[in-house]
């Protein structure tokens, strides 16, 4: 029975290089896809889709994520890595407060993992850039929503300690051994 597993934290907490580690020890990873919706939105002349078009920018996010639960699970592997999850994007609607529809928290609970690894924020490793545009007390209410919204969904949100990348993997695999 394959596991599903999700790396999620605010901007910044090191998902993508704990991602990439993985995917270099040759796990199945389902990258994230916020950057290539806010890229393509780019090329459409929209410069942040996420603060112009909150909605329209989370309802792409949750059609791309339901499409990589999916196709993880034609995959044929016993674990799979998730940049991110399902309720990542009602828990980021909850941060800006924007309303969305129910539907959203349907399909959360309709696709499950079996694993929430939570990343911190971390101060010393936070990066601005084109994409990521928040701050770190931004990022600090961001990691907040994310966990709140785990737990309200029942699962067990499991923190992952600092360190590098390789310890931080390393505590992820022996975890779910």
């Amino acid at each position: 029975m394959q596991k599903k597993i999700v790396l999620t934290g605010g901007p910044s907490t090191g998902k993508t290089t704990v991602i990439e580690e993985l995917l270099n020890r040759n796990f199945m990873c389902m990258t994230e896809i916020s950057r290539e919706v806010t890229l393509n939105a780019r090329k459409k002349g929209v410069e942040q889709l996420f603060l112009t078009k909150p909605l329209l920018f989370s309802e792409l996010l949750l059609e791309g994520r339901i499409n990589q639960y999916i196709e993880a699970e034609k995959k044929n592997c016993d674990l799979v890595f998730f940049d991110r999850g399902i309720p990542d994007v009602h828990a980021y609607m909850n941060y800006i407060s924007i309303d969305y529809p129910e539907t959203y928290i349907e399909k959360s609970t309709l696709y499950k993992y079996d694993y929430i690894f939570l990343m911190p924020p971390w101060e010393e490793i936070y990066i601005s850039d084109s994409e990521r545009y928040e701050n770190f007390e931004q990022a600090l209410a961001i990691h907040n929503h994310l966990e709140r919204t785990y737990k309200k969904l029942n699962y067990n949100v499991i923190e992952v300690p600092f360190g590098t990348v390789e310890k931080r993997a390393d505590f992820i695999l022996d975890f779910i051994k």
